[in-house]
């Protein structure tokens, strides 16, 4: 139970402060910014990551995403009872996370493009978004796999390589979907948007779990060892 947990709170921290960021501190919709920025954001969303890592990382290995439980799940690191567990309590972190940040709003106000931080695409620019989803998922866990593994892995430096990655694929993806690369991310705000949020959220559950696939066929591939 103590994995779960952790994974909740995990997931709760990355939402609040990596979603909190483009409420409160990212002003992307004004003509002339004065708020963090995309950069700044996508260092919320990284270093949300990093400090999780260091914190849950010896508890439950800090996947605060269902797209990289289910690619450690497909790389044979977990079984699936263990995976959809870490999945739903992942997916009620992110909706703690979004309630805190809709108490927020609901008592002062914000700058951001949403109340809540939610994901979403333009119109006609669906499959755009689908690609943007998948592509950016496949290289966030693929890093993920490779770095956490027992053999291969980058020990101790698999928090900071993984939460920089996520910097990366941010800075990249944002101007696109708002960057999800995580369907927990996604639910727990578009519950409280509501809406075209809600509408679009299949989007950012499905791309996902598409790119998490492609990247444990990809990670078995490249780093099986020859008997």
């Amino acid at each position: 139970m103590k994995k779960y947990l952790a994974e909740m709170v995990g997931t709760m921290v990355l939402v609040l402060m990596g979603c909190g960021s483009a409420v409160f501190a990212g002003d992307m919709a004004g003509a002339v910014s004065t708020g963090v920025g995309t950069l700044g954001v996508a260092l919320a969303f990284g270093l949300s990551v990093v400090a999780m890592a260091y914190t849950i990382g010896g508890i439950s290995g800090c996947h605060i995403n269902p797209a990289i439980t289910l690619g450690v799940f497909l790389s044979g690191r977990m079984n699936g009872k263990e995976a959809g567990m870490y999945m739903l309590f992942q997916v009620i972190g992110a909706i703690i996370g979004s309630a805190v940040i809709y108490a927020l709003v609901s008592t002062g106000t914000h700058n951001g493009p949403t109340a809540t931080g939610s994901n979403g695409f333009a119109d006609g620019m669906m499959v755009q978004a689908f690609i943007a989803e998948a592509v950016f998922t496949f290289i966030f866990v693929l890093v993920v796999l490779g770095a956490t593994d027992e053999k291969k892995g980058a020990g101790n430096m698999a928090g900071l390589a993984i939460g920089l990655t996520l910097v990366l694929v941010h800075i990249v993806c944002i101007p696109l979907t708002g960057t999800s690369v995580n369907p927990a991310r996604s639910i727990g705000p578009a519950l409280f948007q509501g809406g075209e949020a809600l509408s679009q959220l299949w989007l950012f559950i499905a791309a996902p779990f598409a790119g998490a696939l492609l990247s444990s066929i990809v990670w078995k591939t490249i780093a099986e060892t020859k008997k």
